[in-house]
């Protein structure tokens, strides 16, 4: 039986490892942790704006959502703001009580929720998006236009790569039995 070769494993500091497990990249190198570290210095911008009007990042994604549709499913406003769904049912729930949304039963399926923004959602929407453009322009003074421009649509192209890589590579869901 032939011995398992270790390979070398750099760590941050430089200093070198034996581990039977094949190389990784540095800690550092990850993609997901880099578009996590970005994220967070992007946030840091933003979330004392959203603190002076009492939103929460969560609840300021849902508003927004909502703000570029008449009105949403419940599942949709889940899917496009990236929350679950018990912590989506807390936080509409509370947005409801504040008067800054309105939640019905779809007229087609009683089982599924229908939410729509308010004025006064609205007029949050308009008086937090004031501040929130200045943020934005900030960004793009110490960034650049053009650099934040390609940035995005550089992070909408690799999402769109992705997600067709997931679909030609996600297993087949087993098909139901037929029913006679």
């Amino acid at each position: 039986m032939k011995k398992q070769q270790r390979l070398p494993l750099f760590k941050e500091n430089g200093a070198k490892v034996s581990s039977p497990q094949p190389l990784l990249r540095d800690f550092s190198q990850s993609l997901p942790m880099s578009l996590l570290r970005a994220r967070e210095s992007v946030m840091r911008q933003f979330r004392p704006n959203l603190r002076k009007f009492g939103l929460t990042e969560q609840q300021w994604r849902i508003l927004r959502a909502l703000s570029s549709a008449e009105s949403l499913e419940v599942s949709q406003i889940a899917e496009s703001t990236f929350l679950l769904g018990p912590s989506l049912s807390r936080i509409l729930k509370d947005l409801d009580k504040r008067g800054l949304l309105r939640r019905r039963s779809s007229d087609s399926d009683l089982r599924r929720g229908v939410v729509n923004i308010t004025p006064k959602g609205l007029q949050l929407i308009e008086r937090v998006g004031q501040n929130a453009e200045r943020i934005y322009a900030q960004i793009a003074k110490r960034y650049g236009t053009s650099k934040l421009s390609a940035l995005q649509s550089m992070l909408r192209d690799l999402e769109q790569q992705l997600s067709s890589l997931n679909s030609k590579t996600a297993p087949e869901k087993p098909k139901k039995a037929e029913r006679g």
